[in-house]
């Protein structure tokens, strides 16, 4: 099942009305047929008469402006409309067009002005748009979202002439808007696709039978020497006179629930060879889990999701179906990097209280290289009894690049020394939670989504749920 984007365009519209007491003001062209009459001065030093031309000549530029003025639509003559051309989505290029309508019987020139956070882009578009008597136009601006979530936009302002040029009208639309940015449907949509096309969903697809196990009914027959109790139908040996037991499959659909680490640690900022934006570890990881969620889906498997930092920030409940997958790509959009340590416990405690039967736990999140066994670990050793827990760290590019480097000069030694502990000491933590029965795995963002991916479809082909 992949995510298409159920929701359409978002679009705003507003009258326009005016922008303050003082809402009109000299056009551009005003000024350049005001400097016309000083011509005039010229031949003032022979011809006093021509004084007298320049003042008739400023005159006839005022009444003139003054028609103008009031030649030009009123703001609320002005309907403004901001239309989205697809849902934003994190380091997806997208588009915004501005809609004019001018319902009057004159033409105008318009200056507009959209007030964009920085979230989209770095300074807020400055657009001229010409529109003609009694129709509408359009101009369109760039956005580039650096932030997931919700995200507000503010007015949008107008400056307005008519061809005449001498006049202008400022005006005002209240287009205050709230867009929620989405993670990148397209890169997540591309992986998924990618995998769904592979040997390894084409085998997960079949879903090979093993009767006599697991607890999904399969069918009826007569009575065993060795069958359980439990597994006599009583309703079909009434009907039939003789012992019937029922007979069980492995079953087709697991739970697997997707447990997101907020924290402090996830805000890092790392860059992928050939990335050219600078992305947090978080975000790669609300990818992740979007891939890995469709995959899931796919496959039949309920899913459910777990964000969390110092409080649970997202609890989406295990299920299916295309509703469910909006959901889960509504609730990964709203999950925020927090500055503090994340509480792995109530995080725990959150997911045990939840999910009750044996499911597959996919945690990604990062650990500090401490002398002491860290939290989440230890936390995560805690779920093995009951579920089976895919541990993923992300790990940090540079630091990678940094042991991998032979050093050259006193200072790099020092520097690579210190990175080759910090990767001993990760490798230490990881091989311990191995040992423990956890499927620890140490990522880099660029290759955590088809990572994990890869390592859930083996699962599914060897059924260690």
């Amino acid at each position: 099942m992949i995510y298409n984007e159920p929701l359409g365009p978002t679009a705003v519209m507003a009258r326009a009305h005016r922008q303050g007491k003082l809402s009109f003001a000299f056009g551009s062209r005003f000024f350049i047929a005001l400097l016309l009459g000083f011509v005039a001065l010229g031949p003032a030093w022979w011809f006093r008469q021509a004084i007298g031309a320049m003042f008739l000549w400023d005159a006839v530029v005022f009444v003139a402006w003054l028609w103008d003025l009031l030649q030009l639509p009123r703001p609320e003559q002005l309907e403004v409309k901001r239309n989205w051309e697809k849902r934003p989505a994190l380091g997806v290029a997208g588009s915004v067009a501005i809609e004019i309508h001018n319902s009057t019987n004159i033409s105008i020139r318009a200056r507009v002005v959209d007030e964009t956070p920085a979230q989209l882009r770095s300074a807020p578009p400055d657009l001229s748009i010409l529109v003609k008597a009694r129709s509408s136009a359009e101009a369109r601006y760039d956005v580039m979202p650096a932030e997931r979530g919700d995200t507000k936009l503010g007015r949008i302002f107008l400056r307005y002439q008519s061809p005449l040029g001498l006049a202008e009208r400022w005006a005002v639309a209240e287009t205050r808007q709230t867009i929620r940015v989405l993670p990148n449907l397209e890169e997540a949509r591309r992986q998924t696709l990618y995998l769904i096309r592979s040997r390894q969903v084409d085998l997960e697809k079949r879903r090979r039978r093993q009767r006599g196990l697991g607890r999904e009914f399969d069918s009826l027959r007569e009575y065993r020497e060795g069958d359980e109790l439990r597994d006599i139908s009583w309703t079909a040996t009434a009907r039939r006179r003789h012992l019937v037991t029922r007979v069980f499959q492995m079953e087709r659909s697991q739970n697997v629930w997707l447990v997101l680490d907020a924290g402090r640690l996830l805000r890092a900022q790392v860059r992928e060879e050939g990335n050219t934006p600078r992305f947090s570890k978080l975000d790669y990881a609300v990818n992740a889990a979007l891939s890995l969620a469709q995959v899931a889906l796919y496959c039949g498997d309920r899913v459910g999701v777990l964000a969390y930092g110092r409080k649970v920030q997202q609890n989406v409940y295990a299920a299916r179906g295309a509703s469910h997958v909006r959901a889960i790509v509504e609730s990964l959009a709203q999950v925020r990097a927090e500055g503090v340590e994340s509480d792995h416990g109530r995080a725990v405690r959150a997911l045990l209280n939840a999910q009750k039967r044996r499911s597959l736990v996919v945690w990604i999140t990062d650990f500090a290289e401490t002398a002491t066994v860290p939290e989440v670990i230890e936390y995560a050793m805690q779920l093995t009894p009951r579920h089976l827990v895919v541990f993923a760290a992300m790990g940090q590019p540079d630091l990678k690049a940094l042991a991998e480097t032979i050093p050259t000069v006193p200072a790099d030694m020092y520097r690579h020394g210190a990175a080759l502990e910090i990767s001993q000491r990760r490798d230490i933590l990881m091989r311990g939670l191995r040992q423990r029965g956890v499927l620890a795995l140490e990522l880099m963002p660029g290759m955590l989504a088809s990572s994990l991916v890869t390592q859930y479809l083996d699962i599914k082909e060897r059924s260690l749920i």
